[in-house]
């Protein structure tokens, strides 16, 4: 493909903040960087097999020869491209030939033995009639029966051969760059479709907040299919000329320790994790798996979770101080698909805030007050807004709340979305004047933004609010509980005008299903202790009971609906 001018070339062997400062579209680095310069290190599953590892060069001739594949098919600039492949090479470079065409890619849940199949195929049918499609490309092991019901052209991707053969590129720089989804439980309802130029923006910021420079290099087992690893461990590496060191999601939850040795052995510096994997790895990397990791390069370790719990950080530190992990190299950061990926980003080489509030006045009266008095939850900022961003505390009917006051989050910024793709319906319930209206509550205490849920999630027992995550999160600590399958929701009881108090936690193991009645009344003594309200239910069910969202967030309405479909409240 033809090379940028020579000022454009100069500025692609410059530092990450200028490449992405100069560049036109995602994808100038990538047409414009030295060829040999290192890109992207695949784990292959076991330490015993080699690595696959792309340069820039090797990694735009793989993009080439998904450009032809997708020009045979009769792809056109402005097509909208879906995308079912297992994470890896390439899906990468599909992604980014599609883009190379003016195709419009977009990312969709690869399915995994734990998945549905008839609420897969329902969500993927109605996603792609939602896009509608030109072409889906999905990967050839695919069962057949996931996608018979696809409207339009399907292809099966193989093996695809590296193609030095380089056309003109397609890149539309003021359309659509892509469309990523917000995340769902049966499927990807919600595209939010992006420009080179939002994305750009947004990168852009994030990298000056992170103090991005030349010995930064980033190690990921996120999923594409969401914002914080396609933005995130994609878009930023591909657009800034950064070396990138990937495992898949699967891979991770089997062995937790090898996503620690990829990024020892890569000297990574720089990484962004949900709040479960703090303590998942904490709990699940075993002491002898940690002797001799030397993990002193990764300076930040971004939490991107919300709430963000100061537990998990000080689980997470107290395992792997020895490996060279500080308090300070744990940051945090607020984001959504909606607003491209971050718009909160701690400070580098900060700890983030940590500010104890009054559980009584924060659940009766929703104020958070930092003196000293009775019970105290702690809670930790998710950091400063990023340049271009505002943030809004509103109550029930729009009001602007001051300064320790709980409310609804606003945000609007530069690379905040127009609109849902093809669904004006969802968009109007959400955007108003250019306000996004997160539906997540949370309150702010000068530059800090501390976030506590979501505001459908809220539990109201006599006149009380609890947050769901507060209860789930007493139930993770019990032994026999799997790390983050607990999900914690409201059920209303007309006779009493409140809402009873249900508790789902998922054993680790069958054989602790023997003892559930136990766990059970154990789980509820600790909640009874700790925030004193009691649950009407605790039910133990087994491994794989819980529906989780393709984020791996607990998918509370989800479960709230298979738990009333599956018994009344005893």
């Amino acid at each position: 493909m033809p090379r940028l001018p020579e000022d454009l070339i100069a500025m692609a062997t410059d530092s990450p903040l200028r490449r992405l400062e100069q560049s036109s579209h995602l994808l100038t680095t990538l047409l414009n960087v030295e060829e040999d310069r290192e890109f992207l290190t695949v784990w292959p599953g076991s330490d015993e097999k080699p690595a696959e590892k792309y340069t820039f060069g090797e990694f735009r001739s793989l993009c080439c020869g998904y450009v032809h594949l997708f020009q045979e098919r009769g792809v056109k600039p402005g097509n909208t491209v879906a995308l079912v492949l297992p994470q890896g090479a390439g899906l990468m470079a599909a992604f980014a030939g599609s883009m190379l065409l003016g195709a419009v890619p977009t990312i969709l849940a690869y399915p995994n033995f734990k998945i549905d199949p008839v609420k897969y195929q329902s969500g993927l049918h109605g996603v792609t009639r939602n896009l509608s499609a030109a072409l889906l490309a999905i990967d050839e092991s695919l069962p057949a029966e996931l996608v018979d019901r696809i409207e339009g052209q399907v292809i099966r991707c193989g093996a695809v051969h590296p193609s030095e053969d380089q056309g003109e590129p397609q890149i539309a720089t003021r359309e659509l760059a892509f469309i990523q989804h917000s995340a769902g439980t049966t499927g990807l309802q919600k595209g939010v479709a992006l420009t080179h130029r939002v994305v750009l923006n947004q990168l852009i910021v994030l990298g000056r907040r992170l103090e991005l420079n030349d010995r930064d290099r980033i190690v990921s087992w996120l999923p594409l299919y969401h914002d914080m690893g396609l933005i995130a461990a994609f878009m930023l590496p591909l657009a800034a000329g950064l070396p990138l060191a990937m495992m898949s999601p699967v891979e991770w939850v089997l062995d937790p320790s090898a996503y620690l040795r990829l990024a020892a052995r890569q000297g990574s510096t720089l990484t962004w994790l949900p709040n479960f994997a703090f303590q998942f790895m904490a709990r699940r990397v075993a002491e002898s798996a940690r002797r001799g990791l030397d993990l002193s390069a990764l300076r930040a370790w971004t939490n991107t979770s919300e709430p963000i719990r100061e537990r998990s950080f000080r689980e997470f530190h107290k395992a792997f101080r020895e490996c060279g992990v500080t308090r300070k190299s744990l940051q945090t950061s607020y984001g959504m698909a909606e607003a491209t990926f971050a718009v909160m980003q701690s400070i580098a080489g900060e700890s983030p805030r940590v500010v104890r509030v009054q559980a009584d006045a924060l659940r009766a009266q929703g104020r958070a007050e930092t003196e000293p008095l009775g019970e105290m939850l702690d809670f930790v900022s998710t950091g400063h807004p990023l340049e271009s961003v505002h943030v809004r505390i509103v109550d029930e009917q729009g009001n602007d709340l001051p300064d320790g006051r709980v409310g609804e989050i606003l945000v609007s910024c530069s690379y905040l979305f127009s609109g849902y793709y093809n669904r004006p319906d969802l968009t109007r319930t959400v955007l108003e004047e250019g306000w996004y209206r997160t539906r997540d509550i949370g309150f702010r205490l000068g530059d800090d933004l501390f976030v506590m849920g979501r505001a459908d999630d809220t539990i109201i027992v006599g006149g009380r609010n609890f947050f769901p995550t507060d209860i789930e999160e007493l139930a993770f600590s019990h032994p026999a509980v799997k790390d983050g399958r607990a999900v914690a929701f409201g059920v209303d009881n007309p006779d009493l005008g409140t809402q009873d108090l249900i508790v789902i936690a998922e054993v680790a193991s069958p054989q602790d299903l023997q003892r559930k009645q136990s766990i059970a009344l154990e789980i509820r003594h600790s909640i009874v202790a700790a925030l004193d309200v009691s649950p009407r239910q605790v039910r133990i069910v087994a491994p794989g009971w819980l529906i989780k969202s393709t984020a791996g967030k607990p998918a509370r309405t989800a479960n709230r609906e298979k738990f009333l479909r599956s018994s009344k409240v005893e």
